[in-house]
């Protein structure tokens, strides 16, 4: 015992701790040079002739040649949705619905690694994350709603639903396939057949989805798949379509909303946000810390419920700021794929350029920055994960959407000034709050003007919750049985939030 203990003794203590690569193997994925747009249940080449390039944003390296759908392409696939939806999908069985429902699902779940490496390869988002949040998500909100299916009767007593018909649906880049699984899911469960636009720089998770609708022998025409820039999306909107579901930007919700005006189509639209993440002087500390590194650098900041605004209380505010610059030291930013990545690569060079815009109006306007030592790839798109400190409430970075990893810290006495400094921005998708007292926190969620508040966490979501926003960031709700009703028609009566 005394010679280990000698020996013990003598062993160095590391001065640091090295993580040694872990990359994920991509050769899972099988990539085509060109792909179609997938219409009536096949692959078909668009009208124009069109095709653009998707990349990895990590490394700049081209995938794929996607399909520009252009008004004739999204035409033929409305067409195709509507035949679908006469020819057996509004009338069949809502247990053989839900049949194809669970399908999916348990296909998504065989195939989750394949389709974990393609998220990360196309959006830049780490591997983690791919794998065990937006893969296990998807498949929950196409079992969620297999449940669904049959119920809706009882989900909406004494109100008798019916499906709408074709539903468009516009999905952003942040989350693809998540945010697939919670469009196409509440539609497929309510009856009704989809046309689904997905982003122009994230397409590939849409198509290899196609494969997985072959595999569980959905009907032709059910879902339909476009590809294209806005152009695409625009053609969707004005389309013969009876319902628009829109995720992404509040400047093109609001155009869609524009457009849509007197047509009496339903639209529901989720939109950006600027979350206040709320810290007490009760809370604890640690908790909050990883609570708010979670809240803004996950997914590189491309959340709209992302807590870009820290809200800290003044007695804890030192403290909290040594402890989450110490954090942000530890967070490993490059390769995606590799397993050891906090944080992977801004999405496109685009999105890289309006995040260097914001910082450096930040710096312009008088606030302080602090970014972690941090040596970037040479190649892709990147970002260094970012404070903000003495930041004003009337600066750029507390007002606008940055969307990237930039967090804004300001400070509160009381909780009637949080709740104040809170609300003052146009959006209201979402917030957090960190106490140890309950009664606070439901003071502080009777007041704050946002659609999802969490309580001593944050990015925690559930297909039975329902998530969405007020003012600038939307209406409408996704999740839950609320995510069925803008899918539904109830005996001539107009469904709330559609």
């Amino acid at each position: 015992m005394a010679e280990l203990e000698q020996r013990g003794d003598l062993t160095p203590a590391p001065s640091a701790w090295e993580y040694a690569e872990a990359p994920e193997s991509r050769d899972i994925v099988k990539l085509e040079e060109r792909y179609g747009l997938f219409v009536g249940g096949e692959f078909v080449e668009p009208a124009s002739g069109e095709y653009y390039e998707t990349i990895d944003p990590a490394s700049e390296e081209p995938l794929a040649e996607i399909p520009q759908a252009g008004p004739e392409d999204v035409a033929l696939a409305v067409e195709a949705a509507r035949d679908g939806f006469a020819n057996g999908w509004s009338a069949a069985a809502p247990a053989e619905r839900a049949k194809y429902l669970y399908r999916i699902a348990r296909i998504l779940q065989e195939r989750s690694r394949e389709f974990a490496v393609l998220e990360s390869l196309n959006g830049g988002k780490p591997i983690r994350e791919s794998r065990d949040v937006d893969l296990p998500l998807a498949a929950a909100h196409f079992f969620y709603y297999a449940g669904w299916a049959d119920k809706l009767e009882y989900a909406f007593p004494h109100r008798r639903p019916k499906p709408l018909g074709v539903a468009g649906q516009i999905i952003p880049w942040n989350f693809p396939l998540l945010m697939l699984a919670w469009k196409i899911a509440p539609a497929l469960a309510a009856g009704n057949t989809v046309v689904l636009k997905p982003a122009e720089t994230t397409p590939l998770s849409a198509l290899l989805f196609c494969d997985v609708l072959r595999q569980a022998e959905l009907p032709p025409g059910v879902v339909n798949i476009v590809t294209g820039d806005g152009r695409t999306g625009a053609a969707l909107v004005k389309g013969d379509v009876d319902k628009i579901a829109f995720t992404g930007s509040t400047e093109v919700g609001k155009a869609i909303q524009r457009e849509l005006a007197g047509t009496g189509k339903k639209l529901t639209l989720e939109l950006g946000g600027k979350a206040a993440n709320i810290i007490f002087d009760d809370c604890a500390l640690d908790q909050a810390v990883e609570g708010i590194v979670n809240g803004i650098y996950f997914n590189q900041g491309h959340v709209c419920c992302a807590g870009s605004r820290l809200l800290v209380q003044e007695s804890i505010y030192e403290p909290l700021i040594e402890k989450l610059k110490r954090r942000l030291t530890t967070l490993r930013v490059g390769d995606p794929l590799d397993k050891n990545t906090d944080v992977g690569a801004i999405n496109s060079r685009q999105q890289l350029e309006k995040i260097e815009e914001l910082v450096a109006a930040g710096k312009e306007e008088g606030a302080e920055i602090y970014q972690p030592p941090c040596r970037l790839p040479e190649k892709g798109y990147w970002f260094v994960p970012t404070v903000f400190t003495n930041v004003a409430q009337s600066y750029r970075i507390a007002q606008e959407e940055i969307f990237g990893p930039v967090l804004s810290v300001l400070t509160f006495r009381t909780p009637d000034e949080a709740v104040e400094k809170a609300n003052n921005t146009p959006y209201g998708l979402s917030a957090g709050v960190w106490t140890e007292k309950g009664s606070r926190i439901l003071w502080m969620a009777e007041r704050l003007e946002a659609g999802v508040i969490w309580a001593n966490t944050y990015n925690r979501f559930d297909p039975a919750s329902p998530f969405g926003g007020y003012k600038e960031s939307g209406f409408g709700r996704e999740g839950g049985r609320h995510g069925l009703e803008p899918y539904l028609a109830f005996d001539g009566v107009e469904a709330s939030g559609g």
